[in-house]
Formats: C-alpha cells, structure tokens, sequence
C-alpha cells in the first residue's frame, strides 16, 4: 500500500497544483471583470458630470452655439483626462455628448425659469 501512495503521490501534487492555477486564474479573472466593470462606471459617471459642469459652466457664461461647445468639451477634456483615457471616446462621441449636455442645462435653466414665474 505505501509502495502505491509513494508512486501516485508525485501525480496527486501535480494534479493539486493544476486545480489551484485554475482555481487561481478563475478568481484573477472574475475580479479583473468585477472591479474593470466598476472603474469603467466611475470613468463613465465622471465623464458625464464633468460635461454637464461644463454646460452649465458655457450658459452661465451666456456662450452659445461653437463657443458654448467649445468651452464644454475644453471643461472635459482638463477635468476628467483619466475617464477619456480610459474610455477612449472618439471626437464625435464626445462632441454628440456636449451638445446633448447643453441641451439638458438649457431645459434646466428654462424648467427653472417657468417655476419661478409661476410662483
């Protein structure tokens, strides 16, 4: 019997090993997507409060048009570079963005300004 286990006992340890590296490798790789998940969101939440800053930064400053655009996207790209290094939105992605942004801060300005008139 000892004659057995002596032979068997250097391929049970190789076997225990290919277990744990792919035990290993499993929790590697479901972290790596758990927490890249989360760090993208983060990157993709930043990105959109730094373009609504920006907006609203563009009508606080009466711009309209290219100038209000131009501010905003100037505003994203100083604030959060880390979130569109990490995105890698293109040019018109982010362009399409900033218009959408400042669309929404001027329908906040005016939703606002219809509040306070009917009060």
């Amino acid at each position: 019997m000892q004659t057995i286990i002596n032979a068997a006992m250097p391929h049970v340890l190789e076997i225990l090993g290919l277990a744990l590296t792919g035990i290993i490798g499993w929790a590697a790789t479901t972290a790596r997507q758990k927490w890249g998940i989360d760090i993208a969101a983060r990157h993709r939440d930043a990105l959109h409060s730094a373009l609504m800053t920006g907006a609203q930064l563009a009508i606080a400053r009466e711009l309209t048009g290219r100038a209000a655009l131009e501010l905003t996207l100037g505003y994203v790209r100083s604030s959060v570079p880390d979130a569109i290094g990490a995105l890698k939105p293109s040019a018109a992605v982010l362009q399409n963005l900033a218009e959408a942004k400042l669309k929404d801060a001027q329908d906040m300005l005016t939703g606002a300004f219809h509040n306070a008139i009917a009060r």
